[in-house]
């Protein structure tokens, strides 16, 4: 019985580095007809979700300071900021601004640039109709019609991996002026 079990193991083993050696060599032969990079060819061989990772930082190329995510923490738990202004720079993004909670709106939207693109959180407190106090954690991705094409292209294309740094983020808002993220529209936005 024993001689059988390990008779079948070795055959399982044998089929297991046979299939490999099969998908290794139609690997090569696809990276030798496209003539692809070694790194493609790295990513293509890894597992799917390594390979959706790697292409995500690929495409952005943006790292996240720790700093972003425990400021950010803060806002959310200890209500210590009322705005966060991100900014990125040597292809990581940081903390530009922290606004002190007593800081209005209007403070805020001078806070950005009028031709530079920005990431913005925005705590907004606001009266429900049954006259509750709430508030809303509002993500904001500014890129005014001024700034450069290319730094539009980087923080359009880094956005999506940085939100998922920030967990807890309730309302999206692109706005490229001042008008698209005023007042009214947080307020329509909070129902």
């Amino acid at each position: 019985m024993e001689e059988y079990i390990l008779d079948s193991l070795q055959i399982t083993r044998r089929r297991n580095s046979e299939e490999k050696k099969k998908k290794t060599q139609v690997i090569l032969f696809f990276a030798d007809r496209r003539k692809i990079s070694f790194f493609r060819f790295f990513i293509f061989n890894k597992s799917y979700r390594w390979n959706r990772l790697a292409m995500a930082n690929a495409a952005s190329g943006m790292a996240v300071h720790d700093d972003c995510k425990l400021k950010f923490l803060e806002l959310k738990a200890k209500r210590t900021f009322r705005t966060i202004v991100y900014k990125i720079e040597d292809k990581q993004v940081i903390v530009e601004k922290l606004g002190e909670p007593e800081q209005s709106y209007d403070d805020f939207a001078a806070s950005l640039p009028d031709n530079e693109c920005r990431y913005a959180i925005y705590d907004f407190d606001f009266v429900t109709e049954e006259n509750c106090q709430k508030s809303k954690i509002f993500f904001i991705a500014w890129s005014p019609d001024t700034a450069k094409v290319r730094d539009k292209m980087i923080y359009a294309s880094s956005k999506d991996r940085f939100k998922k740094e920030l967990d807890g983020i309730q309302v999206e808002l692109q706005a490229t002026d001042p008008t698209e993220m005023g007042l009214d529209v947080f307020k329509s936005r909070t129902n």
